[in-house]
């Protein structure tokens, strides 16, 4: 049986050399499916790889349906297991909450450099007062701990912090009228400070984390090791686009055990360990995975879906649909259709889909119900 791999010579990133296996762009889908764990049927919270990365919980459709996807009984499992904290790229990520002081460890930024890289239009003001960014972020958390030492609303400490903290720290905010934080080295102090966000609040509730002593990082936790176990094959550049790091931080950290394989005529990597899994990935089923899904989130978009009509239409600049997943390939998007009682999907494909494809997608529509707690009305076909 062939797997599409063949045979070259590579350039080094990182460890010794290895021979490149060439690879089609489906086994990767199909490697990241089971990575991934979007084919498994039931699992532990503690078995679930991408909580060692963090799920992001974004829209209604975020976290635990993602969680639900790869098998987890949140209602089994208890909400109290999870801990929500703002993590990679400031977003809000769930994680097992007896991992949070690891997490805090190996999310922090590498280096000064990466600081700057990760606050933005932030690191300016800071710079040109002679505030260095890893410092700020030090102080904005110093002051987060001493004011939160109970639950409290985002606008409430942010509103706090702008009164404690000095101008270069702070920027005037049009649509609030009003002087705030910069919004990334709050949300980057936030667990700097010990504190997680309270599930299930608009606008973000944080409160502090019991017990919460930053712990020393391991290689569970290691956000580069992690992308390429969940999203390998990737570059340095893959990587360092998703933590918003300079490449040349990545390329510095990058793992001893990396093998080197093709990918179109690119050099990737792969760590060594999952090499044997990448040959012989296979995936099967049918899942809507979530707008913002890990499996959407590598950045190599092209690789999941080349057409370029498509990739715009999966990942637009606002308001983003899910994705129709049928074994390991992105066969169309779907969105949710909610009015009153009513509760709809429409799902627009790329391709005629086989009836036993349609009724899998149904069938994934009604499980995505039952996971809101309404009842499905219909699942709504578009032409391609």
């Amino acid at each position: 049986m062939s797997y599409g791999f063949g045979r070259a010579r590579g350039r080094k990133v990182g460890g010794p050399r290895y021979r490149v296996r060439m690879i089609d762009r489906g086994r990767i889908s199909r490697f990241r499916v089971s990575a991934q764990q979007l084919n498994r049927g039931s699992g532990p919270l503690e078995e679930t790889a991408v909580l060692d990365f963090g799920v992001q919980d974004t829209g209604p459709d975020g976290a635990r349906w993602a969680l639900a996807l790869r098998g987890v009984d949140l209602a089994a499992a208890g909400e109290d297991e999870l801990v929500l904290l703002w993590t990679l790229r400031g977003a809000p990520h769930l994680y097992r909450r007896g991992d949070a002081a690891r997490v805090a460890a190996a999310t922090e930024p590498y280096s000064e450099a990466d600081a700057s890289k990760r606050v933005f239009d932030a690191s300016k003001p800071l710079k040109a007062a002679g505030i260095g960014v890893v410092e700020a972020l030090d102080a904005v958390a110093a002051r987060m701990r001493a004011i939160a030492t109970e639950p409290m609303s985002k606008g409430e400490l942010s509103g706090r912090l702008a009164a404690e903290l000095p101008e270069p720290y702070l920027r005037f905010c049009r649509s609030c009228d009003a002087v705030h934080l910069y919004e990334q080295p709050f949300r980057l102090g936030a667990l700097r400070a010990g504190l997680e966000l309270e599930p299930g609040t608009s606008p973000p509730v944080l409160r502090p984390i019991p017990g919460f002593t930053k712990a020393a990082a391991e290689d569970r936790f290691d956000l580069i090791r992690s992308y390429l176990r969940l999203l390998g094959p990737a570059t340095p550049k893959h990587v360092a686009e998703f933590l918003d790091s300079p490449v040349k931080e990545v390329k510095a950290r990058w793992p001893v055990d990396a093998v080197e394989v093709g990918v179109e005529g690119e050099a990737r990597w792969i760590l060594a360990e999952d090499e044997a899994a990448l040959r012989s990935a296979e995936a099967a089923g049918t899942r809507l995975l979530g707008p913002y899904d890990l499996f959407l989130q590598a950045r190599d978009r092209g690789t999941l879906v080349p057409d370029k009509a498509r990739a715009k239409e999966l990942w637009p600049v606002l308001g983003r649909p899910g994705a129709v997943l049928v074994d390991g390939e992105i066969v169309g998007t779907w969105r949710p259709r909610k009015s009153g009682r009513r509760f709809n999907v429409a799902v627009r494909p790329w391709e005629a889909l086989p009836g036993s494809v349609r009724e899998a997608v149904e069938e994934q529509a009604e499980r995505l119900a039952r996971h809101r707690g309404v009842a499905l009305t219909g699942v709504d076909f578009e032409s391609s």
